[in-house]
């Protein structure tokens, strides 16, 4: 008892460190985000003297950060919509439907797992400028390149072996009894989907929603290779504060634009993580 006893207490210590190791950095980055120019130079870990609400003003008019949030809000939420569209009716259709190709469907999406996006996306950027040319034609300015809604569709086909591995799994733990149910009520095939399956995965969905929200949200290097012009997202606008900091040091802007990186995220976790939670504990069975 007393081995058990010392474990958990040995567990509650790490996690509250580890749970330190991020709760306070972004403290400091939501105080230091209050902070005038004058106060980094005088004591850079103390607390602020007021509330300086001008450097999240700065950030957005002069950082134009204002407008990249506008940029990610748009990309995300249109590559989660593209994504939930393709995956929820494949990862259906291949959890409780058997046809020829299921296997090899299978096994393409279990080796997309493995692929990490960043190391392919030089060639989807050279696959796009091939069709801006083929393009040229009809849009002389370039369609594919440059532009937020293919980065939605892109984010959104990097996702799709991720969230159809999960989505499938959990389908294929809610019983059939409430198919057949359905089909004696008269119910077609895609009415059950949309009526009966798809509300009962609603915490498989929701835990998809987050982790792609995060990924797509966070993105750097796709948003970079594929957005070269003035249009940017977040991340990227972000960066380039910081370079620009360097030389105008003006830190308090610059923690600014941080924090409405941050605060996106962190309300969309407090609004689903009930449902994160159910989540991530169920839909762990595979065939």
């Amino acid at each position: 008892m007393k081995a058990d006893k010392g474990y958990k207490w040995f567990i509650y210590v790490i996690l509250s460190l580890l749970a330190l190791s991020i709760v306070v950095p972004m403290i400091w980055v939501l105080l230091a985000s209050l902070k005038q120019k004058s106060e980094f130079y005088g004591d850079p870990w103390g607390l602020p003297a007021g509330v300086y609400l001008q450097n999240y003003f700065d950030a957005f008019t002069d950082a134009h950060m204002g407008s990249y949030l506008l940029n990610s809000l748009f990309t995300t939420v249109l590559g989660l919509a593209i994504l939930l569209v393709v995956a929820v009716p494949a990862a259906y259709v291949l959890a409780r439907y058997r046809f020829r190709g299921r296997m090899i469907l299978n096994l393409l999406l279990m080796g997309g797992l493995f692929i990490n996006v960043n190391y392919i996306v030089v060639p989807i950027f050279l696959m796009l400028l091939d069709g801006d040319r083929l393009l040229g034609g009809w849009f002389p300015d370039g369609l594919l390149i440059d532009n937020l809604a293919v980065l939605s569709v892109v984010y959104a086909a990097t996702a799709i072996p991720f969230t159809i591995y999960l989505l499938s799994g959990y389908f294929q733990t809610i019983p059939e009894v409430f198919e057949e149910a359905a089909a004696i009520d008269g119910c077609s095939h895609v009415r059950t989907m949309l009526s009966i399956m798809a509300p009962m995965a609603r915490p498989s969905i929701v835990t998809v929603i987050l982790f792609n929200f995060l990924a797509f949200w966070n993105d750097y290097i796709i948003a970079l290779t594929l957005l070269p012009g003035p249009n940017k997202t977040l991340p990227v606008g972000l960066l380039n504060l910081m370079t620009a900091q360097k030389a105008a040091a003006n830190y308090g802007r610059l923690y600014a634009g941080l924090v409405i990186v941050m605060v996106p995220a962190l309300i969309l976790y407090v609004l689903v993580q009930r449902r994160l939670v159910e989540g991530m504990t169920a839909g762990g069975t595979r065939e």
